[in-house]
């Protein structure tokens, strides 16, 4: 057998919307086109950014607002393809809280306030009439399963979190007090990124990375493979209830959580850049250059 082109990919916490990379290492996808993955799991989608940026990983998966910021100022890092487009996260609130309004004056946990959950709950909140910082404040309390902690040990009121885990704080007598997905429909909500010179280097390494992960998300989509993907799903999510999970899988798909192809649309796109411009993060003339941050000619070549 020849030899696997081995290489390490960076995520902050490769939880449920890893799952279709989870489907490609278990169904042997990786293997058949050659590659062999080192996983990095750096504890903050700012982390799997920085290992790009920093040379601690050649690719991440991970939310791209940092992508955006290093493009618009110059540098180097590119998004390749989407890994998920859709949000699947509702604000779970404290007992006693029931209602967006009922924020003023909260500490709302979040993984970074920079990317990902702050900037979703910064404009599901300015959507209710809360604006950041005067209104409620944000506590860095890691990734999902911290933030659950934190929530249950009382250190923040609110937090957005991920399906199973919502569904799990509403069985536990939390409130789920907004759904982030219908305030922003479309998104990249993870993408895969690079750095630029590594990407041209290694082509051939990217193209058959895209061939298997665009195989695994058919997979993951594939209603008659749930059975098959539950216990991926289950491991990396709820561990021992299968009904949980099943719940949140069943969630995300039906949602297009996974986008077939690994596309990004220019409304993913520009809605991330938009979101970005929304929460103070990128000035409002620098919407069309930050759209260059996304590298089509990846996807175009697995396409062919």
């Amino acid at each position: 057998m020849a030899e696997l082109t081995r290489f390490r990919i960076a995520g902050g916490a490769q939880g449920f919307n890893w799952l279709p990379v989870f489907v490609a290492e278990e169904f042997g996808l990786f293997r058949k086109h050659g590659l062999e993955i080192d996983y990095r799991k750096m504890g903050g989608v700012a982390l799997a950014t920085s290992a790009v940026l920093e040379g601690g990983a050649e690719l991440a998966i991970t939310p791209p607002e940092g992508v955006l910021r290093d493009f618009v100022d110059g540098g180097d890092l590119r998004i390749v393809a989407a890994n998920a487009v859709r949000l699947p996260m509702s604000l779970v609130a404290r007992p006693g809280i029931t209602a967006l309004s009922g924020l003023k004056g909260a500490k709302i946990g979040t993984s970074s306030l920079t990317e990902g959950t702050a900037i979703y709950t910064r404009i599901l909140l300015a959507d209710a009439g809360l604006s950041y910082p005067d209104d409620y404040d944000f506590e860095l309390a890691g990734i999902h399963t911290t933030r659950w902690d934190a929530l249950q040990a009382g250190t923040i009121d609110c937090a957005p979190q991920p399906a199973p885990w919502n569904f799990m704080a509403a069985r536990a007598g939390y409130n789920l007090i907004g759904e982030v997905n219908a305030a922003i429909p479309e998104v990249i909500f993870t993408g895969l990124i690079g750095n630029a010179a590594w990407l041209d280097k290694n082509r051939d390494t990217i193209q058959r990375l895209l061939a298997a992960l665009s195989a695994a998300h058919d997979i993951t989509n594939d209603p008659a493979q749930e059975d098959r993907i539950l216990p991926i799903f289950q491991r990396i999510t709820t561990k021992d209830d299968a009904g949980l999970a099943r719940q949140g899988l069943v969630y995300m798909r039906d949602m297009g959580m996974w986008p077939a192809k690994l596309a990004i649309s220019d409304k993913a796109l520009d809605t991330s850049i938009e979101l970005m411009v929304r929460a103070g993060l990128l000035d409002d003339d620098a919407r069309q250059k930050a759209r260059g941050a996304f590298d089509p000619q990846y996807l175009a070549a697995a396409a062919e």
